[in-house]
């Protein structure tokens, strides 16, 4: 029973809790369900605030739009305009041109048919005159007794003497002119060949090019501000050029022992890759001590090779720098000796005292180690140092007299005279190297036996003379002054030559008899 009471206790509980339960729950659900209410108005405001928003931009976006869109349409218009007034004026041309055209066709075929008959009045009146004509010449032949032949051979004749005085005439005249104007001509044409060549003279003889591993060393050369270029010129005293060639620098000087001090250095500076005002002093007075005793020791060879004793040590001295002179691409140095062993065999020969004269061969040059610093002609020049440093007067006077300064009094002067012209003018000596020398006469040869009628051609006096040799029955007389004239232009537009080359075609004419 007790069970009972307590089972029925616990149902009531459990009743009571759950009405209790289910109140709670609707009340809550009450004032969710308002809460819910309030934030579906607030969003449905909300969303239509930002519809209404989004409508205003739409519309801006569309006016904006429609706004770019009206003026592209605009100005896409005005183009058209543009572009139809463009066409509409070509359109005016051509048909003005088209006018134009048609009208010209219609004149030149207007023209056409007025040259087409102008041409048959032409041709019948040419025919009126060629019977006109042989009418006159039946009619002159029968008055002056003469066939047209033998009046045209008299003709000519008449022509051809009065031709020959004229022309006679007129050569006079112009060997009269001739000599008026040689003069002047002879002036021109020198200043102008003097102008053509000083450039390239001046730059063979007066510079010299350092080659460098590359374009960056420039930069370096030149220093920082251009210090180590100044400090170069400064302590050598030439002048250095760094332009655009790739590679190069090119040393400029007057004096060639200065060129030479200044390109040795050089390459020891960039051998060493030390570059700066300290360094390039100090390497500038090693390299100067180094040609100095270069310059003593090649004077002092030349005096032992030739046997000569008691020359001044600053005789010596010149001599030595003529090592690093040159005279129409021949070194001085060398020339000098030449002419001087020159000198001593045909002193031999004459029985003259051959160690003076291999001394006035040595010694004749001298004054071009110095032409550089001092005006005035190289033998006066070298006379005088001679005269100073106590020479022997016939010593000096072969110096001075060798080119002619003044006029020569010893047989020793003919000597050094002769040994030098010797030295100067064999082949291959100045001017051209004996490879280019025998090319020369190669091609002289190879331009004479090129043309027809030509058996053979030599050259000789050094390629100052060409002599070709023609068969007689191919070349007559006449034809042999043409064939001259027509192998020298060949040389002169061909070949490259100093001086002038001669030109003589040798025809000739043998017969043989047999006596029996």
């Amino acid at each position: 029973m007790d069970i009972f009471i307590e089972i029925l206790l616990v149902l009531l509980a459990f009743g009571g809790g759950c009405l209790l339960y289910r109140k709670l729950a609707e009340k809550s659900y009450d004032v969710s369900r308002k809460e819910a209410d309030l934030l579906l108005n607030e969003a449905r405001k909300e969303a239509d605030l930002l519809r209404k928003e989004a409508a205003l931009q739409a519309k801006d976006v569309v006016l904006k739009a429609k706004s770019d869109f009206e003026a592209d349409m605009s100005e896409r218009r005005k183009e058209m305009q543009q572009l139809e007034r463009r066409l509409l004026q070509k359109e005016e041309n051509l048909d003005r041109r088209t006018e134009n055209l048609d009208k010209k066709e219609s004149d030149l075929s207007r023209r056409e048919q007025s040259l087409t008959q102008r041409e048959k009045n032409v041709q019948g009146r040419e025919k009126e005159v060629n019977a006109m004509i042989l009418q006159e010449r039946e009619k002159l032949e029968a008055i002056a007794g003469l066939t047209q032949t033998e009046a045209r051979e008299r003709l000519m004749k008449m022509m051809i003497d009065e031709a020959k005085h004229e022309s006679a005439k007129r050569i006079k005249q112009i060997e009269d002119e001739a000599r008026e104007t040689a003069e002047k001509r002879a002036v021109k044409i020198i200043a102008q060949a003097v102008q053509r060549y000083a450039g390239d003279y001046a730059a063979e003889r007066t510079v010299a090019v350092v080659n460098l591993p590359g374009d960056e060393m420039k930069g370096r050369i030149i220093g920082r501000e251009g210090r180590n270029i100044r400090a170069i010129e400064a302590a050598t005293g030439v002048d250095l050029i760094i332009d655009d060639t790739p590679e190069a620098v090119i040393i400029s000087s007057f004096d060639p022992v200065r060129r030479a001090v200044a390109k040795q250095a050089l390459e020891r500076l960039i051998g060493d890759g030390r570059i700066h005002p300290a360094r390039i002093e100090e390497i500038v007075g090693k390299v100067q001590q180094d040609i100095d005793h270069s310059i003593k020791e090649a004077g002092e060879k030349a005096i032992f090779d030739l046997g000569i004793h008691g020359l001044h040590p600053e005789l010596v001295r010149m001599v030595g720098r003529l090592k690093y002179r040159t005279s129409y691409t021949q070194n001085i140095f060398e020339h000098s000796m030449e002419v001087a062993f020159i000198c001593g065999m045909m002193a031999d020969e004459l029985k003259l005292p051959s160690k003076m004269a291999r001394r006035a061969g040595l010694l004749h040059d001298l004054g071009k180690a110095v032409d550089h610093e001092i005006e005035g002609s190289h033998a006066v020049i070298g006379a005088d140092f001679a005269r100073r440093f106590g020479e022997a007067p016939e010593i000096v006077q072969a110096i001075e007299a060798h080119h002619g300064d003044v006029e020569i009094k010893h047989p020793l002067d003919v000597l050094v005279q002769a040994a030098d012209a010797l030295s100067g003018a064999r082949p291959g000596a100045r001017k051209e190297m004996l490879d280019a020398y025998i090319k020369r006469l190669e091609a002289l040869e190879e331009i004479g036996n090129s043309f027809k009628g030509v058996e053979k051609t030599f050259a000789i006096q050094a390629g100052r003379d060409v002599r070709v040799m023609v068969n007689h029955e191919d070349i007559s007389d006449e034809d042999a002054v043409i064939l001259s004239r027509d192998i020298a232009s060949r040389i002169e537009k061909e070949l490259t030559y100093p001086g002038q080359i001669r030109v003589t075609v040798i025809r000739e004419t043998r017969a043989f008899g047999v006596a029996k």
